[in-house]
């Protein structure tokens, strides 16, 4: 089991991480991949973390999983990289899981990925989520695609797509490893 999360400069640093903290306990090869050129790669509130590689397109291509945190600048740098676009579009083909959180499920909207499905997204992006039936709820999966609406969904984004994974009693296990409680 692998997944591609996606870091750009400006990426919402809890929607990156607890992404890869929660499937990295959940024994998920989770890989942290710069579109920037650069390993080294600074969030949107000054946490600097090293990406374990460049964008490679082929790695990706093998991996189960695609995530895409949001924050700004990361979301539209994301959005402007054609080799992760074409990546993007080769997965939704396919039926292969894409997930995207907070601005960055505006991405998937402007590829034309949410038509017909239900989606969410941070409120001040829902207008870009193009064909979707847009959603106010933390989490959405519709068929391969799953979307989180912020920040503060982080942790219920992460835990469903440890279900979307590996089932529904490893998401608890790790829900009540970390004690989340809802």
């Amino acid at each position: 089991m692998k997944v591609c999360v996606f870091l750009a400069d400006g990426f919402e640093e809890i929607e990156g991480l607890t992404v890869v903290d929660i499937l990295r306990r959940a024994g998920v090869d989770t890989v942290m991949m710069s579109v920037t050129g650069e390993k080294m790669i600074r969030g949107s509130h000054g946490i600097s973390v090293e990406a374990d590689c460049l964008f490679d397109g082929s790695e990706a291509d093998g991996a189960d999983m695609l995530v895409l945190p949001g924050g700004m600048p990361g979301t539209l740098t994301l959005q402007q990289h054609s080799g992760l676009n074409a990546l993007l579009r080769s997965f939704d083909e396919r039926g292969k899981n894409i997930a995207a959180i907070c601005a960055a499920p505006s991405i998937l909207g402007g590829l034309g990925m949410l038509r017909g499905r239900k989606a969410c997204s941070y409120p001040s992006f829902e207008d870009k989520l193009e064909g979707a039936v847009v959603q106010q709820v933390p989490v959405v999966t519709d068929g391969h695609i799953t979307t989180g609406r912020g920040m503060g969904a982080a942790i219920p984004f992460a835990l469903r797509l440890t279900e979307i994974l590996l089932g529904r009693e490893k998401a608890e296990e790790i829900r009540k490893a970390v004690v989340y409680d809802v």
